[in-house]
């Protein structure tokens, strides 16, 4: 077995038999031990002992009367979100099942980092078998945002908050803002020579991802993407990348990013997108379903297109939620 992804606090959940990770006492205080949770130097007596107690007991109960009791009122808004939190993680079997129930029933308060841990955890147990570094990184796109580049006549993906790093030190330098050429050529490419590199590397998130290199960045992202959807749905399925859509009569299609969305929405509608959006599409891919799971009907025996798209500003984000609900599935929930 692998190591990587360390950062992803993978070895603070058990393991459920027959599948999927489940949430436990480590892994919640670990949450407790974030700086935001800690006590500050001034916090009140109460803030201290609800905090001291829930790192010995972090599943015990809290009575609303203790959070009311708390004397900075930041305090209070904190703990509250933090024990809800704490009640979605554990409403649950699995982890997978409640991050699931957490996307349909509604995310939208909850910070895009909490989302983002969650999917950087699942997918970490869901690669434990990987040993393919191409889909490894490639999967990284799907809880931190890239930076796309085109240089030298190819694609590339670069972390975009390791760019953002090499684009300040360029601006604090005159000299490297000189001599340098785009800022993803300070990292090194992802490929079959340098490949092994990647498991110690990989909680840098420093390498770049070359979507039309070889091994193919897109058929590597199309594997990471159905190891997300089997972690949450339970079932196997089959992505892989095509150039167009010659399908004149589509049924089904699943906007991998907001931009994504809104160009298929678009052409969903009959409505022409423009060359400017589209211009934007970097990749697509044709995903197949078993045929023993149920579908609604207006997208039985059709393939689903998946459509991914950079913002004007060259970032990539993609919402892997969009795929817990975006399905066309008959009876939607995870199987662990």
């Amino acid at each position: 077995m692998t190591h990587f992804w360390a950062t992803s606090g993978h070895l603070l959940l058990d393991r459920r038999p027959g599948g999927g990770l489940v949430v436990g006492d480590d892994f919640l205080k670990a949450y407790l031990a974030r700086p935001e949770v800690l006590p500050p130097e001034d916090a009140c007596a109460a803030e201290r002992a609800l905090h001291a107690r829930l790192m010995d007991q972090p599943q015990a109960p809290v009575a609303p009367a203790e959070i009311a009791a708390l004397a900075d009122p930041d305090a209070r808004e904190n703990w509250q979100f933090l024990l809800g939190w704490r009640e979605r993680l554990l409403a649950e079997p699995t982890l997978e099942g409640a991050y699931a129930r957490i996307i349909r029933e509604g995310a939208g308060t909850i910070p895009p980092l909490f989302l983002d841990q969650l999917v950087h955890v699942i997918l970490r147990g869901a690669l434990d078998e990987v040993e393919d570094p191409f889909v490894v990184r490639a999967a990284e796109c799907l809880f931190r945002p890239q930076r796309v580049s085109l240089h030298e006549g190819t694609l590339l993906l670069a972390d975009a908050e390791i760019i953002e790093g090499h684009e300040a030190d360029r601006h604090a330098s005159p000299l490297l803002a000189m001599l340098g050429g785009p800022a993803v050529t300070s990292l090194d490419i992802l490929k079959p020579a340098n490949a092994d590199q990647y498991w110690q590397r990989s909680d840098g998130f420093d390498m770049v991802l070359d979507l039309g290199g070889t091994p193919s960045g897109r058929a590597a992202l199309g594997q990471a993407l159905a190891v997300w959807v089997k972690a949450i749905h339970g079932f196997d399925v089959a992505i892989e990348p095509v150039e167009t859509v010659k399908d004149a009569n589509w049924r089904w299609f699943v906007g991998l990013d907001a931009e994504a969305t809104a160009i298929g929405n678009a052409l969903w509608q009959g409505e022409a997108p423009g060359e400017e959006p589209l211009s934007r599409v970097i990749a697509l891919y044709r995903m197949t379903l078993p045929p023993q799971v149920p579908v609604l009907a207006a997208a039985a025996g059709a393939p689903i297109y998946l459509i991914m798209a950079m913002t004007p500003d060259k970032l990539l984000r993609i919402k892997p939620q969009n795929l817990v609900t975006g399905l066309p599935l008959a009876a939607p929930g995870p199987t662990h």
